[in-house]
């Protein structure tokens, strides 16, 4: 009898941590180009066919990764809504005074609009969505204006805020950054990095108890030449 250890053929399946790391990465391939085709066509002309020809696979493929197209724009808000959160939760766990968690507020929110899944945020109608999920979306939309109505009114109480209506402040500074979401263009004169730190500025100046220091720019040059020097 041969005594040798027998050998096989290797498996042709990947190890399960490998197989759903690839599932996860053709996954979130499938919502990048579908959030980027959303976009740039709107929803309801955008089609999973298309989405399927830029990913370079069969329609059938998606629906291994999706059920439906309503999924997927759900999905593509979930991710913009999952940032929202993060830093929010930051900011609350940071501290300090009203207005300098509503300037943070202010600076992650642009820069978070700024991007596609953000942008998914404001320029998709919930109606789109089933009833449970539209209902989620709804509600989170009402839980980002209660922090920035908070935010306000925490500053009017320690002082760093001027006394005014928390309810129209927080419109108005929710609806100019979800503005942001319509007409970013990457590649613009200004990086998102640039608009939110002016959204900041600009968007709080009118409510500090004291006028906001800007940074400074840099300096005017010297002449190099005194007024008594040689010519």
């Amino acid at each position: 009898m041969d005594a040798r250890t027998p050998s096989f053929d290797p498996s042709p399946w990947l190890p399960f941590e490998s197989r759903r790391r690839a599932r996860d990465e053709k996954r979130e391939a499938v919502l990048r180009t579908a959030v980027h085709l959303f976009l740039e066509q709107g929803y309801h002309r955008a089609t999973l066919t298309a989405v399927a020809d830029r990913l370079n696979i069969t329609k059938p493929a998606l629906y291994n990764y999706f059920r439906s197209k309503d999924e997927i724009l759900f999905e593509c808000w979930a991710l913009g809504q999952e940032r929202v959160d993060e830093f929010i939760a930051e900011i609350g766990a940071g501290g300090g005074s009203g207005l300098a968690k509503l300037r943070k507020l202010i600076r992650s929110y642009a820069q978070v609009m700024a991007t596609d899944y953000g942008a998914s945020l404001v320029r998709f109608d919930p109606r789109d969505l089933t009833d449970k999920n539209s209902k989620i979306v709804r509600a989170a939309k009402k839980s980002i204006d209660t922090t920035f109505r908070t935010y306000i009114a925490d500053g009017i109480a320690d002082g760093s805020i001027k006394p005014c209506d928390t309810k129209l402040s927080a419109f108005a500074i929710a609806g100019s950054l979800n503005w942001i979401g319509h007409w970013f263009r990457r590649g613009g004169a200004l990086s998102a990095e640039a608009i939110a730190e002016e959204f900041a500025d600009r968007l709080t100046e009118g409510l500090a108890a004291k006028p906001i220091r800007r940074k400074a720019g840099p300096p005017p040059e010297k002449n190099k030449r005194s007024r008594g020097g040689s010519r």
